[in-house]
């Protein structure tokens, strides 16, 4: 296995705040600003983080929102636009982990902490609402660019200028391979049998992969 690259470009936190976005206001945190200093990650989210959706974000195994720098070009030519770290609403904006390179369960010491790979993430209404394209949802579950959240598996002060350093992998289940399962082979019994299978998969997911067959 090669090394895994793990350089942070931006650390992101936000609070709920009010957008207007495809004809529709709504209270989100997606907008997030980039911050220099050490903050602490508990278990549930990093300092100075929050989720005005309780329901469908945060919780212990989406404690932290990752997507990869390396995936910006592809979004600025899409969408036409220069796009700033944390334009996707994640908490860490990275270079590299492309999700052909991570698999579930993978683990990394960032600073004081522990964090573990959980689940891809799911894109939701608010990111089409922030840019105003009704099919960005779409857009970005058909591309496998997704990006993914972590676990906390051990609480402690992170920063920016702290790499992410590789320690364990746990599972031969790619992020891109679950994507491509759940979006386009769901009805391979097979497969998402084996990947719903993985214990560090986010329970949330193995019900829903499960729910496919």
């Amino acid at each position: 296995m090669n090394r895994l690259k793990a350089n942070i470009i931006s650390l992101n936190v936000g609070k709920p705040r009010t957008l207007n976005g495809l004809n529709q206001t709504i209270v989100t945190a997606i907008e997030k600003k980039s911050i220099d200093q050490q903050i602490f990650l508990a278990k549930e989210q990093l300092d100075g983080d929050e989720q005005a959706d309780k329901v469908h974000h945060g919780g212990p195994d989406k404690a932290v929102c990752v997507y990869s720098f390396n995936h910006y070009p592809y979004w600025e030519e899409k969408l036409s636009k220069k796009l700033s770290p944390g334009a996707f609403g994640e908490n860490l904006t990275v270079k590299g982990l492309l999700e052909d390179e991570v698999h579930i369960g993978d683990l990394f010491r960032w600073g004081e902490a522990q964090v573990q790979i959980s689940q891809p993430r799911k894109p939701c209404h608010k990111l089409a609402k922030r840019f105003e394209i009704p099919t960005l949802v779409k857009q970005v579950s058909d591309s496998g660019y997704t990006g993914f959240y972590f676990r906390v598996i051990k609480e402690g002060m992170v920063s920016a200028d702290t790499p992410l350093q590789f320690i364990k992998r746990f599972s031969d289940v790619s992020l891109a391979e679950v994507n491509e399962t759940f979006y386009h082979k769901h009805s391979d019994e097979a497969s998402v049998s084996r990947i719903a299978s993985i214990p560090e998969l986010a329970d949330s997911w193995s019900e829903m992969m499960e729910n496919q067959l």
